[in-house]
């Protein structure tokens, strides 16, 4: 039975048994924190589960776990900038005005989100939608920098908007 025969948990399964410890050392070497490593290790194979199929992976398995893991690291240290920045943000406040760790959490939570969907938006969307919401241009300073009409940055705002909801 080769191994797309395999049921899916079956195949992670068996990659699991046979390149688990090689991953989280790979990712201990690159991180240089073995907890890290192996939480992404442990997410490189989650990460295996959810995918409807795996495709063949003839003798280059670890290929195909180093390429998922190098996405979630890229992931965490995209998560970690914006976190940082956030709590760098919030450090000059009054502490009267510091939000608690619970509301902390929260507001990081939908950070994340939205750097996640604005990653997703077309990349004229998101420099649009950043020109206005960031660098607060007017929609016609926006066409103007853009080089583009006015209808297609209200088109694109609207994208953006519509995209943003998902996240509320």
């Amino acid at each position: 039975m080769s191994s797309l025969d395999q049921p899916l948990n079956q195949q992670v399964q068996t990659l699991y048994s046979e390149h688990h410890g090689w991953l989280q050392g790979w990712l201990q070497r690159k991180l240089g924190n073995r907890c890290e490593a192996a939480d992404l290790a442990h997410d490189t194979f989650l990460r295996l589960l959810t995918r409807q199929v795996i495709k063949p992976l003839g003798n280059e398995p670890r290929a195909l776990l180093t390429h998922i893991a190098k996405g979630l690291m890229i992931d965490r240290w995209r998560r970690q900038d914006l976190e940082r920045a956030y709590l760098e943000t919030i450090a000059h406040l009054p502490a009267a005005e510091v939000p608690s760790p619970e509301t902390r959490y929260l507001i990081l939570e939908t950070l994340w989100r939205i750097e996640a969907l604005l990653r997703e938006l077309p990349e004229q969307t998101r420099e649009t939608f950043l020109l206005s919401q960031i660098e607060g241009l007017t929609y016609a300073q926006i066409a103007t920098r853009l080089n583009v009409s006015l209808i297609t940055v209200k088109r694109h705002m609207r994208a953006a908007f519509i995209a943003c909801l998902s996240v509320a």
